[in-house]
């Protein structure tokens, strides 16, 4: 499960460097940000790819592209000095709080999927 994260991390960090690449891009005009949004999003898939082999999609999906779409909120205000907010703020927050309410059920669900199945198993 560690390695699972570890890979989706990797992942996250990708897909939101490739996000800044894209806008420096210029609608693919200039050559070495849409080179590095093209090996950014490679890698984000590749590594989402991976995490998937021990995390379920609906965890790893909802955590790549909840935590990518924060985080590039964050490098748009820092790095191309986007408008913050107070809306933008708890917007940002109720999207971690539903990653965390979602990643919680999914918990729970796999731990009695996995009970369900043990039990079945001892029976036959």
């Amino acid at each position: 499960m560690m390695r699972g994260i570890f890979f989706l991390s990797i992942s996250i960090i990708s897909e939101a460097v490739g996000t800044v690449m894209l806008k420096l891009s210029n609608g693919f005009t200039a050559i070495y940000p849409t080179l590095g949004f093209a090996i950014c999003y490679l890698t984000a898939f590749t590594f989402l790819s991976f995490s998937l082999k021990t995390i379920p999609l609906s965890s790893a999906y909802a955590t790549w592209s909840g935590i990518g779409t924060a985080l590039a909120v964050v490098l748009g205000i820092i790095f191309f000095q986007e408008e913050i907010s107070m809306l933008k703020i708890v917007a940002l927050l109720l999207v971690v709080v539903g990653i965390m309410m979602l990643n919680k059920g999914t918990t729970r669900s796999d731990q009695s999927s996995e009970e369900a199945a043990s039990s079945t198993s001892n029976v036959v």
